[in-house]
């Protein structure tokens, strides 16, 4: 196969809880905080030949906590911060929508997925999902790559809703944090 048909790997990642500090509806750019190792994870995903792309639901637009405008000024905020730190993510693509929508670009489901694929020429089956919550594991089982949950954010929170899941959910890996899963994921 040439190398101009070579598909690339991703990790799709989480926004809050996972690459910056959770804060329920964030609205302001001074909010946006890095988690601590978030900026060194990425780099080392980076090198390691992955295209980065977050994928975050975003419901706080639907219930009118903020809007489109100001959503993508916070996101313009997070690549100048993480590009300070000498780290360039290649997309961003976020779901607008509330819970109870039938969407299709809300996590797990794979609408954001599916654009990240096309534009990037991905190889779904060799990327990684990432995330605090039991939705961004599920994205990557759903994309029939590998789905990680993280402890921070959510996570702690969410856990206990894995360990009681009648429906037997887990993730293919499970990190204390996004430094851990990149260690794990740039050796893949």
């Amino acid at each position: 196969m040439g190398k101009r048909n070579k598909k690339s790997r991703a990790v799709f990642l989480d926004r809050d809880g996972t690459i910056i500090h959770e804060k329920n509806y964030l609205r302001k750019i001074k909010e946006v905080k890095l988690l601590g190792g978030s900026a060194r994870a990425l780099r080392m995903l980076k090198d390691a030949g992955f295209k980065l792309i977050v994928v975050t639901n975003q419901s706080g637009v639907a219930r009118g906590y903020l809007n489109i405008k100001k959503l993508k000024e916070i996101h313009r905020f997070l690549q100048k911060l993480l590009r300070k730190k000498g780290v360039k993510l290649d997309a961003i693509y976020f779901c607008p929508h509330g819970a109870d929508s039938r969407c299709l670009c809300r996590k797990p489901k794979l609408g954001m997925v599916n654009k990240a694929k096309k534009r990037f020429n991905l190889d779904l089956r060799r990327s990684f999902a990432v995330g605090d919550h039991t939705k961004d594991f599920l994205l990557g089982q759903n994309m029939g790559g590998k789905g990680i949950f993280l402890l921070t954010g959510h996570g702690k929170r969410e856990l206990k809703k894995i360990h009681s899941s009648p429906r037997g959910l887990k993730p293919d890996k499970m990190f204390k944090n996004l430094l851990g899963a990149a260690k794990y994921i740039a050796k893949k």
